[in-house]
This record gives C-alpha cells, structure tokens and sequence, in this order.
C-alpha cells in the first residue's frame, strides 16, 4: 500500500518518464488552446487524444526500448492495454481505440444493420455516413433523366431512386448518434481529410481507400463492416500488429510527374499484395517538397498494394492545409506536438524502397490490373507490343484519388492551352469533383468552365465510374477499348461492367492530355498537337495551385447532425433493405463432404465476388444481393464466369442458382480459389453472400488482408494451402472434409481430406490465422453472434429496467442511500450506471482480509467521469467515507482540467481527501483502463482508499 508520499514519488517519477526518451512530453501541448476534433464535434479535442497517446506511448517506450517509426507512434499509442499487450510486429494481433468510424452509404447500410441488432442505443465513437456510392453518373442524354445527364441530372435521379435508403441511413444516423452527409456532399474521403482527419489521429472506414486521410498524418484503415460494428460498440478494434515498410522520397517532381507517379511506381514494385500485412511509411528530404493533398492521393491508391494503411509524417504542408480547411487550432495543437508525428531518429524499418521524386517520369498501370507499371517513355511501345485499343474511347479525372484543387488547376492548365490552339477533346471527357467544397471553389475560380469548353462533363460530388457507377452508352458490352482514368483501381469490368474494357490509371493531367489527342501512344513530353490553324503545338508541363488563393467555398450545407429520429423502419416487403438474422453457431463438429461450389482461376477480387455497378442498390438486402455471389470469378473447370455443374441434378447453372440448391438440400459447400484471394475493396459482403448461401469455407493459396478478415467475422473458415501447389489436387467436383476444427487453436493445422468422384481419396495440411477471440466468433456463427452472447445478461441476476433519463440530474444526497438500499426496481447490479450531473458513477465494493480494511475504488478521466463498481452490498458502506465531501473534492479539482494533468489533479485529491477525512488511513494511486465503455474515456486515474474498520 502507497503513503500519499509513496504516491507522490510514484507520480514523479512517471512524469519523469514521460518526459524522458523520444517524443513531445505532454507539457508541450498542456499550453495550447483547446482545438476541437471538428467542427461537428466540439465538445471532443484533439489534446485529449495526443495526451492519451503521449501516456501510452510512455508505457510502450519502457517496454519496448527502441526508437519507434511514426506508424508505429500512432499504432501503439491507440493501443486498448499499453501495458499488458503483447507487441511484435507481423505477429500480436493489437487492441486498439480508434478516434472515429466513417462508413460510406453502400457499405453503410449492412452495418447500420449490424449496429441496430447489437441493440446499443448509441454510437460509442463519433462516427459517419456519407452518401457517395449510388449515384449513377452519366455522359449522355438519358431517357430516365428527361435527356439530361451529368451532375445534377444524375444527382436528382439518384435521389429519387435511392429514396428509401437514403431516408433509412438518415434516420438511423439521427437516432443512433451518427452524422449523415446528405447525397451531393461529396466523396467520403474527401469529405474525411477536409473535416475530419487530424495528425496522429485513427480512424476505420467501411471502404477500402479510407488511408487517403494519411495525407494527413492520420492511420486510416479501411475495414468491413463488422469491424466498425464493433467499434462503434465501444469494443476495441483488433489489428495485426502491421509490419512497416519505409519508402524514402528525395529529390522533387518536375515538369509531367505529379504524386500519383509515386503511387504508381511503388506499386509496380511491390505490387497487388507486396504490402499486405504491413504499413506504408513514406519519410524523407522529398516529402517536404508534396502538398498535403498529393500525400493524400499517394495513401489512397496504397490500398491497391494491399497494404494496412500508408502514412506521411506531419509536415508544414499538412498544418497549411489544416488552415486552409479551417482547422487553425488543430494546426498549432499539432505543431506543438510535432515531435511525436514522425519517425524516431534511427527507427527502423521491414524494408526501405528508394525514390528520388527528380528522376521520377508520369507513370501509367494497367490494363486490368493497378500494379502493371509503366513509365511514359515507354508506355507507347508496350500499347503496341501487347496490342492494346490504342485509340483512347474516354478519359475521366477527378475521383476520391484525384480531385483535389491542386489536381484540377494542373488538368485545367492543360485544357486551357488546347482550348487555346482551338482544340477539344477527342472522347468524352468526365470530370468527377471529390466533395461540394471543391466543386463550389473550382466553379467559383472558372475551372469548370475551362473543363465544360474542352468538351467535359462535370459529373456529381460522388465516385460515379471509378466504382462502377457509369452508365455507358456509346460503347457496347464485349468491344475492346481503352480508356484512361485517374482513378485507383482498374479490374476488368470495373468501370463500365465490360471486361473487354482496357483501364489505364495514371495522373489526372496525363488523363486530360490523352483524352484531347485521343491516342494512348501520344507523350506529352514529346509528342505534338494539331491546333486549329493546322499548326503543331507541344503542351507545357502542367501548373496548379496547391490551395486556392481566395479560400475554398464551402457550397451548400449538405451535412445533417444527428438527434431527432427515435423510429428506424424497413419494410418487411423492401426489396432494398433487409433486417437480418443472426448466422447458426458451429455446430461442434469437423465439417464432413462439402461440395465444391466453384474452384476459381487466377484473379478473383471483391469485385469478382460481389460485384458493385447496378448492384450497390442492393447493398441493404442480403439475400437479394447474394444473387451476385461469384458472378464474376473464373471457373477453373471451364474457364467461363457465372457457369458451374450443380452435382445435384448434374445441370450447369449460375452460382449463386448452385448456391442455394445446395443449401437447400442441407449440402455445406466451400470455394477454392488462387493467389490474393479477396483483393480490392473492403465490401463484406463478399463474405457475407456465401456465409448466406451456405458457405462454411475458403481455401486459397494466399488472401487479401480485409476479405480474410471479413470471412472470419461472419463465421466463415478462410485457410490457406500449407503447399500451394496442393491447388492443383483439388478437382472441381471432389467433396471436402475439414479435420481438425473441434481441437482448433491459434496457429493450429487443419487437414483437408479430399474425395474424388471414383471414391479415391487424398489429404493435405491448410493454414489459419485464427486467434483465440477470432474462434469465439467462428463458434458462436460470426463476430455479431458472439457479441450478442457477451452482453447477455446472467440469467440469476435481476437488474433494474429504469430508464437512464430518469437518473440524469440525480440529487448527490440520495446516491448513497440508492447505493445501499438499491430502488423500487430493484438493487443496483454490476455493470449499471447513474448520470450524476456530469459524473457517472459504477459502484464496487471490496474487502482486503489480510489487511481488514474496507477498500473503495474511485476512477478520474478525461472527461470528469468518476466511475464506482457494484456497490450497495455492505451495510457500512456509505459510512466508511463522507461520499458528499468525497464528491464535491472530485468535481471542484477535475472539472474544466484538461487530461494532460490528470497526475497532479489525483495527487490533489489524494492530499485533500486525507486532509478532510480523519477516518482515511492511506491512499493508493495509480493510472489505468476505465472498467467500462465510455464514449471519448482512454485512461483512467485510480484512486483506492482506506481506512481500519471500526
């Protein structure tokens, strides 16, 4: 037991090492004014959160002893248990607390979904939906938009016919605590670096490219689903600890190379899965020399490397931005604690890859795939050697990759010297504006008026074609053409549903070139223009603006805050939304003869699995979207998609048609599949659909880091071959038995035992990644499943059923009678908690027999909580200590302290309560986790007291 003089010398000596080793201490920002976490979340600040990752980061600093890389500041110093968690790189699966959920609206709705099945009534984290992905874009008179196409056109329509989900996330944004950004907002991660992301922040999104908020220091990790459940839950968001790989820029871009040349070249050296598992840390001389935006493009298009996240260090490019976007506070918070948002002197890195910006030429990947790199000096030999359509059908910019301001002044400055020379573009010419901020600043500045001349659509604030949301008319299904985007992500049958479609991702300015010559060969470097006059012209390197001279223009308030709703509807009949079902539990045995579904060939994404384009309207409804289920994958039996042998009735059908005869036969079935299994987007619906449909598992030679963990979350077996070369066993119409499953365990083995249709029979070893809360959700049927089961209440203890709101401004004097005596409902139980004017206390109550004292826990954080557990079973209890004197100390010395001196405010406490209670021995003191979830609460102070029983 602690003296108040033992505890002060303990309180010392943590501030000492605080102070100590790398890293801003947290007096470095205990001076600055309080920035707010955005302007929709004024009561949150940004100090808070850097002085909880300033105390974690203490106590991993002492454990770890070595110099940490800025991923690994930001990771660790999220971390759920600094103290107790285990941390090896590559290897510890961490707890961790992230600042924020975002979702955008396709995603949104089986999440919101989940949400509203967990039976919380608030979101525990401030979290977001914003309405990007079901809006259709256009670039021709349509027939369904009264001949018009284009922007508002295509924005109307989608509002009408997106009617009923819109109007369902709405309201349950507004009753469950989330903001809603309305349809015509923007991009999400648009709209997410322009309010939301901050420097050494974390943050999910429900969407693959959420790490475009890196370009602004922040850990953003794209998720499914199910992750941002559980987050928003209050529970900690589980992550493998990510390798970090370093990328060294020096040097500085010049003349045609632009950010996304970076992206590009990094890609073509690690390729589609060469970052899985790890973080992509840039660092260096020439990061200084990229705007904030272009470090944003650069971690966006990361996700297509299958890496975790990518990250930029703080700089003074970020805090220009920040001030740009109105965000001045945020700015200062965060340049006075800039020695903690970069990298350890002497950190070290899992690999280094080297680029030097100078050297650097526009680079152009594709076709099919984003990793196929090129540079442009030789990107015209290659169109001829693999006989690609040289002659370039469209050209599309803009983009949550591209559409920065900066991005859209370069691609300007190009149109305007071909408006000049009295040229056009050759195709048709998209332009998609990544939020209604930019679309408003760059229509206020003539630059939509420079695209309009050139021959371009201004499509909507939304991601349109670069998800699929195009509806192509002049190019029919089947004919081979190219086009060139600035988008990140180019599969087959990605952008217009054609796989004969060649899709060529590069900068947004090489796009604009390309579209006004009409030719994938022409090098703007080199090659010329025909003007009007006949006269050739050579185009000079584009010139933009990194941030508009006169402020951007916010446009139209398309944001709704939440509050107001108390009623969420779906329609039993909706064929849109869906209400769902929990999955069956494992049923306590190995799975024995499951059929094989389809054995898939070569590349097989989330697109492949569950496509988007004219299905994202049924992202709501699971058992109608679940007839898109591996409509895309090649069969490896007869090279076609959406073409398997039903071993039932020995007829060939669509998979998903395959699908559902087999379960309703009671026959479980599993998919084989090839290399980076799941790639591309973080839709959970590619593991919900064949967990629907009666899948129990996926056995590949390698998956993407998401859809694994995806499949995981809904109960599904994804493994992996211990030798890939046993992919070539399997046949197409053997039945699988998996062994092993009643004895499963981290890192355990499973045995695949495989029967061919002559009865002969073979095995094999398969891998999984399972850890052992992962295993709780494969037995109880999914991740939801399993959280449903841990909030159950025991059956043998009755609890009260009072509403909170009656509790809400509670007299002090009646709380120690109503924690003695309990209520007319019943006696106050574990886990229950009073609002007591701003202080929400959870009782406990304890005795020390050795020591025969009546101890009583008291817990101070951030946000003047005081937390108390499972008291009002001691019939002395509310005489140990005067609780009123107790609490008035407690108000009067935490209220308006910020966290960083939540040390000296306990020592305070600690003095005072033994100054003014004769009947208190000792006080013991100490830092640690809250006992319960509280929305914005990291860590909390204890404080024991004792006295002798009378």
């Amino acid at each position: 037991m602690y003296s108040v003089r033992a505890a002060r010398k303990a309180l010392t000596q943590a501030k000492r090492r605080l102070f100590d080793g790398y890293g801003a201490s947290m007096s470095s920002i205990a001076g600055a004014e309080k920035a707010a976490l955005s302007r929709f979340e004024p009561e949150e600040t940004v100090n808070d959160r850097y002085a909880a990752m300033d105390e974690r980061l203490a106590i991993v600093r002492r454990r770890l002893n070595r110099p940490l890389t800025y991923s690994e500041k930001v990771v660790y110093g999220h971390l759920d248990d600094p103290e107790g968690q285990e941390i090896e790189r590559g290897v510890s699966y961490l707890k961790l607390r992230p600042d924020r959920v975002a979702m955008q609206d396709a995603t949104a709705q089986m999440a919101v979904l989940q949400f509203i099945s967990s039976g919380l009534p608030k979101t525990a984290v401030p979290s977001t939906i914003h309405c990007d992905h079901l809006i259709e874009g256009t670039t021709a008179p349509q027939d369904d938009r009264h001949g018009g196409y284009g922007g508002q056109a295509d924005l109307d329509h989608a509002k009408h016919n997106n009617k009923e989900v819109y109007d369902f996330l709405s309201s349950a944004g507004s009753k469950y605590g989330i903001g809603f950004w309305k349809p015509g907002s923007g991009i999400i991660h648009q709209i997410v670096l322009e309010n939301y992301a901050f420097p050494g922040g974390m943050m999910i999104g429900t969407d693959s490219h959420t790490p475009n908020a890196g370009g602004l220091g922040m850990c953003a990790v794209g998720v499914g689903g199910a992750d941002a459940v559980d987050v928003m839950a209050g529970l900690p968001w589980e992550l493998k600890a990510p390798k970090v790989i370093g990328v060294r820029l020096t040097g500085k871009l010049h003349k045609w190379s632009s950010p996304k040349d970076v992206i590009c070249k990094v890609a073509g050296i690690l390729t589609v899965k060469g970052g899985t598992g790890s973080i992509v840390e840039y660092f260096g001389p020439g990061v200084e020399n990229l705007s904030c935006t272009g470090m944003g493009t650069i971690c966006n298009m990361g996700a297509e490397i299958g890496a975790t996240t990518s990250m930029f260090p703080y700089n003074q490019r970020m805090g220009d931005y920040l001030r740009a976007t109105g965000r001045d506070k945020i700015a200062s918070v965060a340049d006075s604690f800039a020695e903690s948002l970069r990298a350890d002197e002497g950190a070290e890195y899992d690999q280094i890859i080297e680029i030097n910006l100078s050297e650097l030429e526009p680079q152009i990947n594709g076709p099919f795939t984003p990793d196929l790199a090129h540079g442009l000096s030789e990107f015209g030999d290659a169109v001829k050697t693999h006989h690609w359509p040289s002659k370039v059908s469209a050209g599309l910019i803009g983009s949550c990759t591209n559409s920065s301001y900066e991005d859209m002044t370069r691609a300007a400055s190009v149109a305007r010297q071909a408006l000049a020379a009295g040229i056009k573009a050759k195709v048709p010419f998209a332009i998609t504006p990544g939020s209604e901020q930019i679309r408003a600043t760059i229509q206020r500045d003539g630059l939509i008026e420079v695209f309009e001349k050139v021959g371009g659509t201004v499509l909507a604030n939304a991601c349109g074609p670069c998800i699929g949301q195009w509806k192509r008319t002049e190019v029919q299904k089947g004919e081979a053409n190219s086009i060139v985007t600035s988008f990140n992500r180019n599969f087959a049958a990605r952008n217009d549903a054609n796989p004969a479609t060649h899709a060529f991702v590069t900068s947004p300015e090489i796009v604009t070139a390309m579209a006004i010559a009409g030719d994938l060969t022409f090098n703007p470097e080199k090659d010329t223009l025909v003007g009007a006059d006949g006269r050739e012209i050579m185009l000079n390197p584009p010139e933009g603006e990194e941030l508009p001279a006169k402020g951007y223009d916010p446009g139209e308030e398309t944001y709704q805050a939440p509050g107001g709703a108390t009623e969420v509807v779906v329609s039993e009949d909706s064929q849109r939304l869906q209400l769902l079902q929990p999955f069956s539990p494992w049923d306590g045995k190995d799975l024995d003869d499951a059929m094989i579904l389809i054995k898939t060939k070569g590349k097989c994404t989330t697109d492949h699995i569950s496509m988007a384009g004219p299905w994202l309207k049924y992202r709501g409804h699971l058992d109608n979207i679940s007839n898109n289920m591996l409509i895309g994958a090649l069969n490896a039996e007869n090279d076609k998609v959406n073409s398997v042998k039903n071993q039932i009735s020995g007829e060939y059908g669509a998979v998903p048609d395959v699908a559902r005869a087999y379960k309703a036969a009671g026959k479980p079935w599993v998919v084989i599949g090839d290399e980076n299994y799941g790639e591309g987007s973080s839709r959970e619906h590619a593991a919900l659909e064949p967990r629907h449909l009666g899948g129990r598992a996926v056995i590949v030679k390698s998956f993407a880091r998401i859809h694994e963990t995806n499949l995981k979350k809904q109960g599904m077996l994804p493994l992996t071959f211990a030798d890939p070369a046993d992919y070539d066993k399997v046949g197409p119409f053997d039945t699988i038995s998996i062994k092993g499953l009643t004895t499963l365990s981290p890192g355990k083995q499973l045995t695949v035992v495989g029967t061919r249709p002559d009865g002969s029979t073979y095995e094999f070893k398969v891998n999984q990644t399972f850890n052992e809360n992962q295993i709780t959700w494969f037995k109880h049927g999914s991740a939801l499943n399993a959280m449903g089961a841990a909030n159950k209440q025991p059956q043998n203890v009755a609890r009260p059923t009072y509403a909170s709101a009656v509790w809400q401004e509670i007299e002090f004097a009646q709380f120690a009678r109503l924690m003695h005596t309990g209520t007319e409902e019943g006696r106050c139980c574990a886990g229950d908690s009073i609002r007591l004017k701003g202080l929400v206390f959870h009782g406990y109550h304890g005795v020390l027999p050795e020591e025969n004292t009546l101890g009583q826990k008291f817990l101070v954080d951030a946000t003047m909580y005081t937390n108390l557990r499972n008291a009002g079973n001691s019939d002395n209890l509310h005489d140990t200590i005067d609780y009123a004197k107790t609490y008035s100390m407690i108000k009067n010395i935490v209220e308006g302290k910020p966290h960083n001196l939540i040390e000296s405010v306990a020592e305070r406490i600690a003095q005072d309560i033994l100054q003014e209670s004769d009947m208190v021995e000792s006080v013991r003191i100490r830092v640690e986790k809250p006992h319960v979830a509280v929305p914005g609460v990291v860590d909390s102070l204890g404080i024991e007291i004792y006295r002798q029983r009378q």
